[in-house]
C-alpha cells in the first residue's frame, strides 16, 4: 500500500496540471505543485498517509501563498486599480465633439465612435468639448479652451 501511495500523488499532480489548462484560474497549477512535492517527499522519505495529508496541505498553502505573489508580480500588479471594466473613468479627459445643440443642458456628444448622452453648458452642434466627469451613463462635458482643441481625440 504504501508503494502505491508515492505514485497516486504524481497521477494526482499530472491531471490537476492538466485540469489547469481548461480553468479560468491560476491556482490549479499550485496545487498540482503541493500534489508532486507530496509525491517526492513520499518517495524519498516514505512517509505515512497521515504525514502525506499533512505534507499536502502545507505545500498546497505555501504554494498558493507564493503563487499569488509570482502572479502579482508578473502581471504587474501594484496597488493600482486596473481600468478593466470601467470605461467610465477612461472617458474623463477624452475630447469630442457635440453632435446636437444642447437644449436645457442636454443633449448628445461623440468620442472616438461612440454617441454619449451628455449635460453640460449650452452647445452648438459641432462645438469641442472635453469630458469632466461621468454620472451613470450620461458624460458630464464642458467646452475645449481653444479652437486648436476642437479636434476629437
Amino acid at each position: 500500500m504504501s508503494n502505491v501511495l508515492p505514485w497516486a500523488w504524481a497521477i494526482i499532480a499530472l491531471v490537476v496540471s492538466f485540469l489547469e489548462l481548461y480553468s479560468p484560474g491560476y491556482y490549479l497549477i499550485w496545487i498540482a505543485c503541493a500534489a508532486a512535492v507530496t509525491a517526492a517527499l513520499t518517495f524519498i522519505l516514505g512517509l505515512s498517509i497521515n504525514a502525506q495529508l499533512i505534507t499536502f496541505i502545507i505545500a498546497a498553502v505555501g504554494a498558493c501563498v507564493a503563487g499569488h505573489f509570482i502572479y502579482r508580480r508578473l502581471l504587474g500588479v501594484s496597488g493600482q486599480i486596473p481600468l478593466l471594466n470601467q470605461r467610465d473613468v477612461e472617458l474623463i479627459g477624452k475630447k469630442g465633439v457635440a453632435c446636437e445643440d444642447f437644449q436645457f443642458g442636454q443633449g448628445k456628444v461623440r468620442l472616438g465612435d461612440t454617441v454619449w448622452l451628455a449635460e453640460g453648458p449650452a452647445l452648438r452642434k459641432g462645438a469641442g468639448v472635453f469630458v469632466k466627469a461621468v454620472r451613470g451613463t450620461v458624460v458630464i462635458v464642458d467646452v475645449l479652451a481653444s479652437v486648436a482643441d476642437d479636434r476629437p481625440g
